[in-house]
């Protein structure tokens, strides 16, 4: 397999500062699956035109590392709109002609952090093969689970007093605050949340609560009086196994059981990896406020709002978890052999926590996949559904239980291979390829379609087959879901009384 490197990916790899921590990793699996490293000559000039010749020798001399596309595809028809429909210098024309090579087929896929060749590629259908850093490392994570050395251990809570803080990890935090080591200190018996990698830490989140007599005058414009939770600290540099969405639906989960009214952070656009942040918690409905003073500049301010009785139904990442009152609920079995490794935090108090420790990309996402074969295929955006995890023992009256909640996304009902198939579903699925290949040809007259959607809730209590007939959330113990089945929203409030306690 060929990859084409854009011109700022060999730039992070080659340069003497270390700007993106990812790189690293990106490369390992790069040789590792033994794919060819390929630049276009493109790059190669825009690499020669360096002013510093110390450098320009040094950089030439690692360029000899990648192979050099020896001929440029031709432009056709559609490379000529996305011309006229973006570019507007000689950098964006560039982009252009690089990312052709993909459209044409002389390389398999790109990989660039460059925003707009995003676009671009998306203009021409071919987004799935030009990727970003993170999700080139997502999707040889998730295809490749034979090669992974996870060694990761899941997230932990760990006492400030207790974490090196002279591990390189906070070496950005030193340049970027005054005095961060004496802060750091000064809560050591602080509770924060932690992930290691080969015992290296390699993400970690700090959240606390601020009531009302907060003082925001170092914020423009100021946040009003409001009990709002604070994304005190955060970093991750485990990208690839969504550690991010992990840490964010920690978030999230805190914000409600505190009761608070917005959760906010501070944080710089210095560096790749804050910038995966920031957007990360723009597409969950973080919105910038306003900007915060420090010493060492200004500081950009995201809120986001937790509106009771406000869902998105068409975009319910935006408030997440937020269920709409006009969704249609559904209930659909899963079996306990996917259950727990798709819905982590709804594990059963019977099953060993210690089965769940590495970090995998399907469960630490808060975005996940569902594939079906029912006969009911009629969810849409902001629908809810009640995963029923099917019991192991008899009677399954007690064993047999409602765990989770989902929001759908989207649903993909009309999907034509086997490679459209894992797509779809990539990162967000428990099932391996092979299991997935059994799903697609299991039925030749009835193909797979694929749910994804939102882990939004895991019940603190959990209703058995027996309440659920109670409620008349299933109708009859001979009628036990299958597929998508429909709930009547009578029986469903009269479950999440009995599993709130309201």
């Amino acid at each position: 397999m060929k990859i084409l490197l854009d011109t700022n990916i060999i730039v992070h790899r080659e340069a003497s500062k270390i700007y993106n921590e990812d790189i690293g990793q990106l490369f390992r699996w790069i040789e590792s699956l033994k794919y060819d490293k390929v630049i276009h000559q493109i790059t190669v000039d825009e690499i020669n035109r360096l002013k510093n010749k110390e450098t320009l020798k040094t950089m030439n001399i690692k360029l000899d590392a990648y192979q050099t596309l020896k001929t440029i595809a031709p432009e056709s028809v559609e490379i000529e709109a996305v011309k006229e429909k973006y570019d507007s210098n000689a950098n964006d024309i560039n982009d252009t002609l690089i990312l052709n090579e993909v459209f044409e087929d002389r390389v398999n896929i790109l990989i660039t952090e460059d925003k707009k060749i995003h676009k671009k590629a998306k203009f021409l259908g071919i987004e799935e093969r030009v990727f970003t850093i993170n999700n080139f490392l997502e999707k040889v994570l998730s295809e490749n689970p034979d090669l992974i050395d996870y060694k990761v251990l899941s997230v932990q809570q760990k006492y400030f007093g207790d974490i090196d803080i002279s591990d390189s990890f906070f070496d950005t935090f030193r340049e970027d605050y005054d005095g961060f080591n004496g802060w750091f200190k000064s809560k050591s018996e602080k509770i924060a949340y932690v992930c290691y990698y080969q015992e290296k830490l390699g993400a970690f989140l700090y959240i606390k609560t601020e009531d009302e007599s907060e003082d925001y005058s170092d914020i423009t414009p100021k946040l009003p009086s409001k009990k709002r939770l604070k994304i005190g600290t955060l970093k991750v540099t485990l990208n690839g196994v969504k550690i991010g969405e992990r840490f964010l639906k920690i978030i999230f989960d805190n914000a409600i059981k505190r009761k608070v009214d917005e959760i906010y952070v501070t944080i710089y656009d210095k560096r790749p990896g804050q910038q995966l942040l920031i957007n990360l918690l723009c597409e969950y409905g973080f919105e910038q406020w306003g900007t915060k003073s420090t010493p060492k500049g200004n500081e950009m301010v995201f809120v986001r709002k937790l509106e009771k009785g406000k869902a998105d139904m068409a975009n319910p990442r935006k408030t997440f978890p937020f269920i709409s009152r006009e969704s249609t609920i559904f209930i659909v079995p899963i079996l306990p052999e996917y259950h727990t490794e798709l819905f982590p935090d709804s594990i059963l108090n019977t099953e060993d926590k210690g089965d769940y420790i590495d970090n995998v990309p399907h469960r630490n996402s808060i975005r996940k996949s569902y594939i079906s074969h029912s006969k009911n295929k009629n969810l849409k955006s902001g629908d809810i559904i009640v995963f029923y995890r099917v019991g192991e023992t008899s009677p399954k009256k007690y064993s047999s239980t409602a765990t989770t909640i989902g929001i759908v996304e989207e649903v993909h009902t009309n999907i034509k291979s086997f490679e459209e198939l894992k797509t779809v579903s990539r990162r967000r699925t428990v099932l391996k390829e092979k299991e997935l290949n059994n799903f697609w040809n299991r039925y030749d007259w009835a193909r797979p379609f694929v749910v994804n959607f939102l882990y939004a809730h895991s019940f603190p209590k959990r209703p058995t087959l027996g309440d659920l007939l109670t409620f008349g959330v299933i109708k009859s113990i001979t009628n036990v879901p299958r597929g998508f089945e429909p709930i009547e929203k009578i029986a469903f409030i009269k479950m999440i009384k009995y599993i709130y306690n309201i």
